[in-house]
């Protein structure tokens, strides 16, 4: 059974950086694609960014130039760089697989993905900006 771990969150001033992971084991990562979502309070979960299988990358238009998703398929980890971090940027953030690359790069920006459209999800990072 495939199980992800998100770590690296924490709390950062505004404009700093950080860096979020999300470790697979059970399963290699190189077939799927990763999406990076986030939820604050009262509000919904949004698709914050994509990584495919193909290493093609999508963001959100809020994220667009600060934030960078990658991922290392020899160590089974994705990353998302977080730079220039604003307040609204808080929230719980979380790593979800998918077979496919189309359901990743569909759900960046987008407020209404359903768990079921992934295959797995993670347990969910704190990121919090503030000063």
């Amino acid at each position: 059974q495939l199980q992800l771990v998100e770590s690296g969150g924490g709390l950062v001033q505004p404009a700093g950086s950080l860096r979020l992971s999300c470790a697979t084991s059970g399963d290699t990562l190189d077939e799927y694609s990763i999406g990076w979502f986030r939820q604050a309070p009262g509000k919904e979960r949004e698709g914050v960014s994509c990584v495919t299988y193909a290493d093609n990358r999508y963001y959100a238009d809020s994220v667009k130039g600060r934030f960078t998703v990658s991922r290392d398929n020899a160590k089974n980890t994705a990353y998302l760089q977080m730079d220039s971090l604003k307040v609204e940027d808080s929230a719980v953030y979380y790593c979800a697989l998918t077979w496919s690359p189309n359901i990743c790069s569909g759900s960046v920006g987008r407020k209404d993905v359903e768990d079921k459209v992934y295959n797995y999800w993670g347990q969910g990072t704190q990121v919090t900006v503030s000063s």
